[in-house]
């Protein structure tokens, strides 16, 4: 529980950074928000997600609150947020039985260092998700990214990098490698400021036991009729992409398409769509 503490601070730290300025360093940009946001998974993702694994990871509907922040500067780049999930069930009395109807808390917090004059940059991010259940994992990936920015509104950041992984049930442990990227594209539609944004991991060569687990003492692994296999395959795909309307310069809106395969617990594809509700600071 504690190395989630030091997680959910090290996000908090970092979102609280993003918003300052340093006179050491010049920023070039810098947000911040809350918001409310509703996760609605699709009918089919509920059906397969309880029926593949026996109810294990069956995937329920949700509100969370969202603190987020990012700011680039001279140096680099950071960004970060904080989610509380089920926010009505932290009472320490949730379905303790259930992690997808418990009260859970994901942190994230990532930084990008400039190398050099180039737009590569040495990366780096660590994700913590905790539930009242007493399950939790953490991922933390060390590589490199890259800067493409454009002239007509679109930015790409690519990364790739060593990732490791704690999670509950199997302890903590290399787990082979992440990529990915994040976009945007911001544009303007019958005179309203709208933008179009999308998140992506591919985790790749992972460890065996982090595809699932044994069910008794006996079980060997994958293969297995004991082994629960959560994850799947060595590979997970993981991601969103996005539509955003800023309303004013104060309310965005936004609609989202959530993605998964071999990944959340589930080995089969997921899906959803999240619905936002933000204030910009």
């Amino acid at each position: 529980m504690m190395k989630n503490v030091k997680t959910l601070a090290l996000a908090v730290t970092a979102v609280s950074a993003m918003t300052v300025g340093t006179v050491q360093a010049e920023q070039y940009y810098g947000f911040a928000n809350v918001s409310v946001n509703y996760l609605d998974w699709s009918d089919g993702t509920e059906d397969r997600s309880r029926d593949i694994q026996n109810g294990f990871g069956a995937k329920s509907d949700f509100v969370y609150l969202e603190i987020e922040g990012g700011a680039g500067y001279d140096w680099g780049d950071v960004y970060g947020f904080i989610d509380f999930e089920n926010p009505t069930k932290m009472d320490w009395s949730g379905d303790q039985d259930d992690g997808s109807k418990a009260f859970r808390i994901a942190a994230k917090g990532s930084v990008a260092i400039n190398i050099g004059e180039t737009n590569w940059n040495a990366y780096g991010h660590i994700y913590s998700l905790t539930d009242s259940s007493g399950f939790y994992e953490q991922n933390v990936v060390l590589g490199v990214s890259y800067d493409i920015n454009t002239d007509f509104g679109l930015w790409v950041k690519p990364f790739v990098g060593a990732h490791f992984a704690h999670n509950s049930a199997i302890g903590a442990g290399f787990n082979g490698g992440m990529a990915g990227w994040v976009l945007g594209y911001n544009f303007k539609l019958g005179g309203q400021d709208l933008m179009i944004t999308n998140w992506n991991e591919i985790e790749f060569a992972r460890a065996d036991e982090y595809r699932g687990f044994c069910t008794s003492e006996t079980c060997t692994g994958p293969g297995d009729d004991d082994f629960q296999n959560t994850n799947g395959k060595s590979w997970g795909l993981n991601g969103a992409v996005a539509l955003w309307w800023n309303a004013t310069s104060d309310v965005t809106f936004g609609i989202q398409y959530r993605y998964a395969e071999q990944k959340l617990g589930t080995a089969a594809y997921q899906n959803a769509m999240i619905f936002s509700a933000k204030y910009n600071f």
